[in-house]
């Protein structure tokens, strides 16, 4: 079910830059009406074309400046990058009239556009409809060979942080408890997979393994970081949130193994 989601400084651009039609509100949750929160959120969890969410200012300058939003609650509506309306200090009357202006908009973009809509419509509602025992799997981190590392790790549909490690490896040790943490905490958005290096020499050749832990990181298909250290938790936790909100252009050539 859609729900009405929170963006930051670092995310806000990724969002802006994909076809679906968004309302944004920006507020710090001063002045903010009670009838707009109830209205806001039963239209972020009844309709499931756009994108319908909040942003703090104070916690993130870098996005009120950009669309120019101050302290006061201010609703914004924009597709493709553009602002369709804005509405200061909203009610909730606004909200569905919001809404209907938004999905007009949406009506008059060139059928190729709408066509990369439904397709991303489709890849979300894929993913909605994957068993919930795979998803409990990515609670902890999964065991990774030379013959999964292809299924597991590149093809699979989440981005995957990959831990080459060894058993008489002591930094290894003390990072194993960290990544079984954040495999927990971040189910569902990235996958943790663990490669034991002197089982699974094919990998340690492919990808020239001379020094662990080293972690991996691979999204759509793509490395994106191969870096080698026993990182401390804040630094983990910071590459798993760069690791989601990155975006991979188009023309990057895919991961062969």
């Amino acid at each position: 079910m859609p729900e009405l989601l929170t963006l930051t400084d670092s995310n806000l651009e990724s969002v802006l830059k994909g076809n679906k039609p968004v309302l944004l509100l920006f507020s710090t949750g001063e002045g903010l009406r009670a009838d707009f929160s109830t209205a806001y959120k039963k239209a972020a969890a009844e309709n499931g074309k756009m994108i319908i969410a909040q942003i703090d200012p104070k916690q993130n300058p870098t996005a009120a400046e950009q669309l120019c939003a101050g302290d006061k609650p201010v609703l914004l509506g924009l597709l493709n990058g553009a602002e369709i309306l804005r509405r200061s200090r909203p009610w909730g009357t606004d909200v569905p009239l919001a809404v209907e202006m938004m999905m007009n908009e949406l009506s008059k973009v060139p059928v190729s556009v709408a066509a990369e809509i439904a397709e991303e419509e489709t890849a979300l509602d894929t993913l909605e409809a994957l068993d919930e025992t795979a998803l409990v799997a990515d609670g902890v981190p999964v065991k990774v060979t030379d013959e999964t590392f292809q299924k597991e790790v590149i093809d699979y549909y989440l981005p995957v942080v990959v831990d080459f490690w060894a058993e008489w490896c002591g930094p290894c040790r003390q990072v194993a408890p960290i990544l079984e943490k954040l495999a927990k905490e971040y189910a569902g958005k990235v996958r943790v997979a663990k490669v034991n290096v002197d089982e699974n020499p094919g990998l340690s050749q492919t990808f020239q393994i001379r020094s662990i832990p080293l972690f991996m990181m691979i999204k759509q298909r793509s490395i994106v970081f191969s870096e080698p250290g026993a990182f401390p938790e804040n630094v983990l936790r910071d590459l798993f949130n760069q690791l989601i909100a990155l975006q991979i252009p188009a023309q990057e050539e895919p991961v062969e193994n």
